[in-house]
């Protein structure tokens, strides 16, 4: 593993320093359509556009990093990091530090990736906040800035949820400076924001930081509407609202969670993925028209990632291509624990390879039968390669993964139903599982905290693969155990934790602290090997 110390960092702009020269010598245009910029070189559409084209970017920090791919490639990191994601042993694997808790500190590549990439990716959101007045009259225009607001406040969420340190067993809220950093988020960098102001720009509270990101989400809100249908890889109304909805779940407002999942919901078209939709070998979550997505990304067969053939979502998250790195040997599986909470009447399960002997072993579909004999048990078959295409690179990986679903709006709404009201949430959960699941689906559970749980567990399920999980994991205070008797974590990933892990306080690395000021003594403890 590459120190940081060992690599150059001469990114000007990597860290916080938001100038705005700084700012428009980096305008990142990679992944936007030729024709997109050939139409508006540094006009409005192309600083819309640069946005959903960021979830693409390649070698942010390092294009030698299996992991710098993009926004997929933290959705990655985020699962990895869960109860939910072992991965096959291999030695093709670029997430080890990650999954083993190791060489996750401030000092490291791993680290940086994660703090360049969304610092990058806000920029993106400013550079077109920045282009907008308010006063503009022009009303598509608006609608651009409204979609710049709800970027804004999805990458802050984003990294207020990661960043944030919370109590856990493993470090302590008070960091070697002897500074109590519990609640602290990261700085808040703004389209205006200066040079001078960023060199000292302290972490943000979850207080501040909720300020600023539910003002992104009333701009949002009020000017979206006037932007044009134009494809689910923008965010419209019924996002920013699930958007909100996620933000009062971080911050303890079930009422509020609730009614905004209840929003987004009805001002959405969308619907619940069905059976055949789920387990289709050509399209199963990898298609942006699919009813239940909400907001999603989309890569092209042009983009800098696609053409690696190895650094893509494809490469790293379907099983069954022949080529990519989850075919070569680290292969993403459901926890063998998690799969066997699951029903066999739920058609969910069929999502990962059933292990001979069990009920429902040779039912699984594959694009190519023959496989079958290459997955390990529970391989994942849930993202399939872009048209059910194997081999082609060009095809597979000019795919698309979700960003938001209807379905998490209904699991959200159950969850702060069930916070506030036991068997109203349990009603809920009821009501969407034996409607959209499986007829036959009962909740045993009566206490809060039991429904809570459950709710969780369907939701585990649900969004297996798609990021969210360890959001709800660090919120909730629940633990991890991989440690058991039929565990399938390779024994170097097999801890078991008292509540949330410590590795889920992101640190902030060393390069930022050096250039900002107000961060020196507010670092987040390293959790590596504390376990």
């Amino acid at each position: 593993m590459k120190r940081i110390t060992k690599i150059l960092l001469g990114l000007y702009c990597t860290s916080m320093l938001f100038m705005t020269g700084c700012i428009e010598e980096t305008f990142p245009t990679n992944g936007v359509t030729e024709d997109g910029l050939e139409s508006s070189t540094k006009g409005l559409d192309a600083k819309l556009w640069a946005m959903p084209a960021f979830a693409f970017n390649y070698g942010t920090v390092s294009a030698s990093a299996g992991y710098d791919w993009g926004y997929g490639s933290i959705m990655h990191i985020r699962d990895v990091m869960t109860q939910d994601m072992p991965i096959n042993q291999s030695n093709y694997d670029h997430y080890s530090a990650w999954e083993g808790n190791f060489y996750i500190g401030p000092m490291y590549l791993s680290t940086q990736f994660i703090w360049n990439y969304y610092w990058k990716f806000v920029q993106t959101a400013n550079i077109l906040i920045a282009a907008v007045s308010p006063e503009d009259t022009n009303e598509d225009h608006l609608g651009y800035l409204g979609a710049g607001y709800a970027y804004r406040a999805f990458l802050y969420l984003d990294m207020a949820q990661m960043f944030e340190f919370l109590p856990n067993d493993g470090t302590e809220a008070v960091n070697n400076s002897g500074n109590d950093v519990t609640n602290l988020t990261v700085p808040i960098v703004r389209e205006n924001t200066t040079e001078e102001q960023a060199r000292n720009n302290p972490r943000a509270t979850r207080e501040k930081m909720a300020e600023f990101i539910l003002e992104d989400l009333d701009n949002a809100e009020k000017y979206i509407v006037k932007l044009p249908e134009m494809s689910k890889i923008l965010p419209d109304l019924s996002v920013v609202y699930g958007l909100r909805a996620r933000c009062y779940m971080w911050l303890g407002d079930y009422a509020n969670a609730k009614i905004y999942a209840n929003k987004a919901i009805e001002n959405s078209s969308c619907t619940p993925t069905t059976k055949d939709q789920w387990l289709s070998t050509s399209s199963g979550f990898n298609d942006l028209s699919t009813p239940s997505w909400m907001w999603g990304a989309k890569a092209q067969k042009e983009n800098a990632a696609v053409q690696t053939a190895l650094l893509n979502w494809t490469s790293w998250s379907s099983n069954e291509t022949t080529y990519g790195y989850a075919s070569a040997g680290p292969m993403p599986m459901i926890d063998a624990l998690l799969y066997s909470q699951i029903s066999d009447d739920d058609f969910r399960k069929l999502s990962w390879k059933a292990p001979k002997g069990t009920d429902l072993y040779g039912q699984n579909v594959y694009i190519d039968q023959t496989l079958y004999n290459r997955m390990v048990n529970y391989a994942s078959l849930k993202f399939r390669p872009a048209g059910g295409n194997i081999s082609d690179f060009n095809i597979a990986s000019a795919s698309a993964f979700p960003l938001m679903r209807i379905e998490e709006m209904y699991f959200i709404a159950a969850e702060a139903a069930a916070h506030q009201n036991a068997s109203q949430g349990k009603e809920l959960l009821e009501s969407f599982m034996k409607q959209y699941r499986y007829n036959t689906y009962a909740c045993d559970a009566t206490s809060k905290e039991d429904v809570v749980e459950e709710i969780v567990l369907q939701k585990r399920i649900e969004l297996w693969g798609e990021g969210l999980t360890f959001f709800d994991i660090k919120r909730l205070n629940m633990p991890v155990t991989r440690k058991y008797t039929g565990s399938n974590f390779s024994s170097s990933r097999q801890f078991n934790t008292a509540g949330r892990p410590a590795w889920m306080n992101i640190c902030i690395v060393q390069t930022e602290e050096n250039n900002n000021k107000a961060l020196e003594g507010y670092e987040n403890p390293d959790p590596s090997d504390c376990y």
